[in-house]
């Protein structure tokens, strides 16, 4: 007797979720569950599962209050120059670290040192690793002149 019941009462559940889904219309790019009037041509009826909808962040109509109030022209060169200082200092340093890593490196033949005479492979994998920080040196280097073209040339540098 008790058998008969539960497979009634599972059976029922598992249809009523079903039932309870809405009707969902497509209408262009908006999902709903109900038609507004005149626009039951554009709407097509969905058919094919359940349907998820994450509205988009909606930006505040306020936005364009909320941006940033524009520096006056002096302050403006004032921090371009600082930047070009900054820049400067650091494009003299990278320098000077790509001429040590080069004098190191000796165009790929670096000079064996400690046990490295004695595994070969270790003199190899200091090579690498050499090779490796002169490359990417250069890249700094390269990133920091893009950035100082950048700059305004006319904003004077102070040495």
């Amino acid at each position: 007797m008790i058998r008969p019941l539960l497979l009634l009462a599972l059976a029922s559940w598992a249809v009523f979720p079903a039932a309870a889904q809405d009707r969902i219309y497509r209408c262009g790019n908006e999902y709903t569950n109900m038609v507004a009037p005149g626009q039951e041509p554009k709407c097509t009826l969905i058919t094919t599962g359940n349907v998820t909808v994450v509205p988009a962040t909606r930006v505040p109509a306020n936005s364009a209050k909320n941006t940033a109030p524009r520096p006056d022209a002096g302050a403006q060169r004032a921090r371009d120059s600082e930047a070009r200082t900054i820049l400067e200092a650091e494009l003299r340093k990278a320098e000077t670290q790509l001429a040590s890593l080069q004098q190191e490196y000796k165009q790929g033949e670096p000079d064996r040192q400690g046990d490295e005479t004695r595994n070969y492979q270790k003199y190899l994998d200091r090579k690498a690793e050499l090779k490796a920080k002169v490359e990417r040196t250069e890249a700094d280097i390269a990133s920091l002149r893009r950035e100082l073209a950048r700059i305004s040339p006319s904003v004077a540098s102070t040495p």
